[in-house]
């Protein structure tokens, strides 16, 4: 694999369909995009290992999204690591990147070592999908379940969706000779055709607690395609996912070369916020002047940090909240400010 073609597959996502199997899925690479989202904080090792699984999650499923939608993962837990969400930004038109970011919070008293799966404890994993203004959200959720976050959205999936759903993920630091150390995470997402969903498991699934794995819901050709395209994925390699020495598509080709694998265009991923002053004083709105008073500084100022990006924020408090006393300014005003567009407040 040459350099040029290696910089051309980093942070992207690359959909295929194996035709003799129906099945569809999404290989993912992501380099300088998971570089950039861990740069923004200073996380211990294990918690960098699950935000990093988490934004490799998040590019292969947020990859089906239309433009313009937002995903968003959430991974909440009574352990050291309380939680980690990732949001994954639809294009805003073809040919553009999707952006993610991704943020974790944890205990930093408690001892962050071990499996870093253990880390979370009990707790639950939630998928939303924001169509934007005007339409109701969609949100999902099931208990924590598989040892591993890709087998919670694999649980997901089999309970909330009915569609049985596979990861194979890799990630960890890379350095190619005479280069820098970087992060480097890559997967494979497999998939079966919604309408194998139609079969649900009778007297609850084989999981813990009686959810639904991928197995209870397929039958017939359906379960016979799931298990060996399942068989095949085993033996895909580390270093297989991760690159930076095996294309994508040769990937498949590798895997499946006997499932008639077709790719379609891939999908440029890249680091993105969404943060902005506007939006920070829209979420401040709610607030009385008494609450905007116990936020404001010896200094005479309210301040706010994106824990996404880091960014930094500071108001004058006499514009924040509903009892505010003087204007916000024009470029800080949220899109939806009274008199918006109509050159002042009503």
């Amino acid at each position: 694999m040459t350099l040029g073609s290696q910089i051309a597959w980093d942070d992207t996502v690359l959909p295929f369909q194996l035709d003799r199997a129906d099945i569809r899925g999404r290989v993912a690479r992501l380099d300088d995009t998971l570089d950039r989202v861990l740069a923004q904080h200073d996380y211990p090792p294990a918690i960098e290992a699950l935000v990093a699984e988490m934004a490799l999650l998040t590019a292969l499923i947020g990859q089906t999204i239309k433009l313009r939608w937002k995903l968003s993962l959430q991974v909440r837990g009574d352990g050291p690591a309380r939680l980690i969400a990732t949001d994954y930004y639809g294009p805003s038109e073809d040919g553009a990147p999707a952006r993610i970011r991704a943020y974790a919070s944890f205990d930093p008293e408690k001892r962050l070592t071990g499996r870093p799966f253990d880390l979370i404890g009990k707790g639950y994993f939630a998928i939303l999908i924001d169509q934007g203004a005007g339409m109701a959200p969609y949100q999902g959720i099931t208990p924590l379940d598989g040892g591993s976050l890709a087998a919670c959205a694999e649980t997901y999936f089999a309970q909330s969706e009915q569609l049985p759903t596979r990861f194979a993920l890799s990630h960890g630091r890379a350095r190619r000779p005479g280069g820098p150390e970087h992060w480097r995470a890559g997967g494979v997402m497999i998939q079966h055709m919604p309408e194998v969903g139609e079969h649900v498991a009778q007297g609850g699934g084989s999981g813990a607690g009686g959810l639904l794995r991928a197995s209870d819901i397929v039958d017939g050709d359906g379960a016979e395609h799931w298990s060996r395209v399942n068989m095949l994925l085993d033996t895909v390699e580390a270093m297989e996912l991760v690159g930076p020495d095996v294309q994508p598509t040769d990937l498949l080709v590798r895997l499946f070369h006997e499932e008639a694998p077709r790719v379609f265009d891939a999908q440029p991923v890249a680091f993105g916020c969404s943060c902005s002053p506007a939006k920070v004083r829209q979420s401040l709105s709610i607030y009385s002047a008494k609450d905007i008073a116990t936020m404001t500084t010896d200094a005479g100022i309210v301040t706010a940090d994106c824990q996404f990006c880091g960014a930094h924020y500071e108001f004058d408090p006499e514009t924040l909240g509903f009892e505010a006393t003087r204007e916000a300014p024009e470029a800080e005003r949220p899109d939806d400010w009274p008199g918006h567009g109509r050159g002042g407040r009503a």
